[in-house]
């Protein structure tokens, strides 16, 4: 076995964030994993859309922990309630939506380190003001990590 958890135990990332104004955690980047993978923990409202979005260089997983969503990769759309999986390989368009009435409590894992670099760089502390995304810093962040924004999710 290589490393320790010892040495794979870090302070980095356990603070709650707001990405896009969502609460947000890091539980696990590029450096506890070393860029094999990342875990975001995320409370989302009820009708939120992700944008309509590809990774290039990591799959997407979908897990939800309370509420409902629904997952929509390539033509393929999915509805997931507490404890339904979703999986959007790397180089497929893929989004989602919180369903129902409640907030929805998810985990979001890719195979690779980029899209918890990607939320920490876009994120601000949690008692920020709130204020809407900066598009073009968001575009261009995404780009950095091998992330592309399509637009908004399709119908």
């Amino acid at each position: 076995m290589h490393g320790t958890a010892e040495a794979n135990q870090t302070t980095h990332g356990d603070g709650e964030v707001l990405f896009l104004g969502l609460p947000t955690w890091i539980k696990a980047d590029r450096q506890r994993t070393g860029g094999r993978l990342s875990l975001i923990e995320q409370i989302i409202p009820a009708g939120f859309e992700s944008p309509w979005h590809i990774h290039h260089s990591e799959d997407e997983s979908f897990y939800v922990i309370e509420g409902a969503m629904s997952v929509i990769v390539g033509d393929n759309r999915v509805s997931l309630g507490q404890g339904g999986y979703a999986f959007g390989p790397r180089g497929i368009a893929h989004g989602f939506r919180i369903e129902g009435d409640a907030p929805a409590r998810i985990l979001l894992i890719t195979t690779g380190g980029d899209f918890a670099d990607f939320i920490a760089e876009t994120s601000v502390p949690r008692n920020a003001p709130p204020s809407p995304p900066d598009m073009e810093k968001l575009m261009a962040a995404a780009a950095r990590h091998h992330l592309e924004i399509l637009g908004p999710l399709p119908r």
